[in-house]
């Protein structure tokens, strides 16, 4: 199972949170949601135990261009299999 954790701001207040999920792809895209927020992500995990530097970094890495192509697409008013084509993101 993987989860990310990461911590929101509540006015003074930082709160901890997890997701949970069993889906890698899902994991994907809720850490794309995280980035678009501007959450901290503290780890991602498997099994209850942090996920090496190189899966984490992926997995953000993965997140990210998710982020970048959704907002090249809105901006250019393009589909995703040309902005991947043109620049390369995830689609």
């Amino acid at each position: 199972m993987n989860f990310p954790v990461y911590t929101t701001h509540v006015r003074r207040h930082v709160q901890s949170n997890h997701f949970f999920t069993d889906d890698l792809i899902t994991c994907e895209e809720f850490v794309e949601e995280l980035l678009e927020r501007g959450y901290a992500i503290r780890a991602v995990k498997h099994g209850g135990v942090d996920l090496p530097k190189r899966d984490f970094d992926r997995i953000i890495k993965t997140g990210a261009g998710m982020l970048a192509s959704r907002h090249i697409c809105a901006s250019l008013g393009i589909k995703g299999e040309e902005e991947k084509f043109r620049f390369g993101f995830t689609a």
